[in-house]
């Protein structure tokens, strides 16, 4: 090999350690770099002074107001079966059947009613032919009793012309006559008493078969519900359950359920008087009271806003984590397209605080008690206690800040915090 040669392979060979080295540093920077935690800048926003509304925003679904329910009949049995039942959201017309329990039980209490009812019917009228008889019976008596007598009395005329046994036999036939007819007419009243207190001891019988047959035929009739006004069906939930836990969601009656007397099995809304329904999150239980206006908007029909106002605000359910109470709200008008179940969104109108200064909720901190935010001082940032004045979903009220501070949005990173703060407030160096 010549000198040339041996210099150009160790050129190469030096070439391509140094490509080598290079290309292997450059590596080792990239898989440094990359174990490093990205650097971001923390956002902040600027305090600001104006007028803030608070409003109460939430969806729910209309359905008509002024509902007239309808309960299962009082009828004496602890559970009724239902046998008919609308369909939830079908339209029906004043009187047509929204539904209709099973009449077994008291369609044989009817015809055992009835059944006796025609005995003491009977009953009756053989009483009052008995009486009859009776009657006549007693007129008889008083007749041959007053006969009696006057026939005596004629044969005591004669006593003069007789003996004196035949005399005195005479006037002791005249006694015994005069007797029994005054025994007669004495019990007359109370014999013929007896006899009305048969017919109405019979027809006491008659009354009360025909009051029970009456009361089976009404239960009957109450075990129909029927619509007591148009508009659509509302069906309730089945809550006859003996397991029943918060929060726990119940299905909707249908046909062969079970239902206890006086529970509520469907509800005819009025559709000229529409209301809206919402579940409204616990915390802004305070701030909303019956009265208040709300802007309603149906979602299919977006270009036509509605006004309403809170009618009625419910008990709050739900579990710890969502606590929720309904809230209705009353259309002031009513529109032919509406249909009971469209979803609707609400926004409550629930204070109007004048020239406060507001920061946007998410820069506001709090814990243990405390509310405080970080505020940007030089190239870092303060931690500052302030006074909540007022909060809602996207707004705060505060006060000890100047106008125009400006605040994080975010908790700045712990590694940034400025050194040397004496009263417990972490100073954070901005990245």
């Amino acid at each position: 090999m010549t000198i040339a040669s041996a210099l150009r392979t160790a050129l190469i060979t030096a070439l391509v350690v140094a490509v080598t080295g290079a290309a292997g540093w450059a590596g080792y920077r990239w898989f440094r770099e990359s174990l490093k935690q990205p650097e971001r800048d923390v956002p902040v926003t600027q305090v600001r002074r104006g007028d803030v509304v608070f409003t109460v925003n939430a969806t729910g679904a209309l359905q008509g107001g002024n509902s007239r329910m309808l309960v299962a009949p009082m009828t004496g049995s602890n559970q009724l079966t239902i046998t008919e039942l609308r369909k939830p959201g079908e339209l029906v017309a004043e009187g047509d059947v929204v539904a209709a329990f099973d009449t077994t039980e008291e369609a044989f209490k009817l015809r055992e009613a009835e059944a006796d009812l025609a005995e003491a019917e009977q009953q009756v009228i053989q009483a009052r032919n008995e009486s009859v008889a009776k009657a006549e019976e007693l007129n008889y008596e008083l007749i041959k009793a007053r006969s009696d007598v006057r026939l005596a009395e004629l044969e005591c005329r004669r006593n003069e012309l007789k003996s004196r046994i035949e005399a005195q036999q005479n006037d002791l036939t005249l006694s015994d006559a005069r007797e029994r007819l005054a025994r007669l007419e004495r019990d007359f009243p109370a014999r013929r008493a007896a006899a009305e207190a048969a017919i109405n001891i019979q027809d006491a019988a008659r009354q009360k078969a025909g009051m029970q047959a009456e009361t089976a035929r009404r239960n009957m009739e109450m075990m129909v519900l029927r619509a007591p006004a148009g508009g659509y069906v509302n069906v309730e939930q089945n809550t006859n359950s003996n397991f029943i836990f918060t929060g726990m969601q119940f299905p909707l009656f249908q046909l062969g359920d079970q239902v206890r007397a006086g529970m509520a099995v469907a509800q005819i809304p009025d559709m000229n008087q529409w209301e809206a329904s919402a579940a409204i999150a616990e915390q802004d239980r305070g701030h909303l009271a019956e009265g208040q206006p709300a802007a309603i908007t149906v979602v299919a029909m977006p270009a036509q806003p509605f006004e309403g106002r809170i009618v009625n605000l419910g008990g709050t359910t739900g579990p710890p984590w969502n606590r929720r109470f309904e809230c209705r709200l009353a259309l002031s008008t009513g529109e032919s397209r509406l249909r009971p179940g469209m979803s609707v969104r609400i926004v409550i109108t629930t204070e109007t605080m004048r020239d406060v200064l507001w920061l946007p909720a998410q820069a506001l901190q709090e814990s243990d008690g405390r509310a405080y935010v970080y505020v940007r001082e030089g190239t870092g940032f303060v931690e500052r206690d302030v006074k909540l004045v007022r909060r809602s979903e996207s707004q705060v009220v505060v006060e000890g800040l100047d106008e125009h501070a400006r605040v994080a949005l975010a908790v700045p990173g712990k590694e940034a915090a400025a050194p040397g703060r004496k009263d417990g407030a972490a100073g954070v160096v901005a990245k």
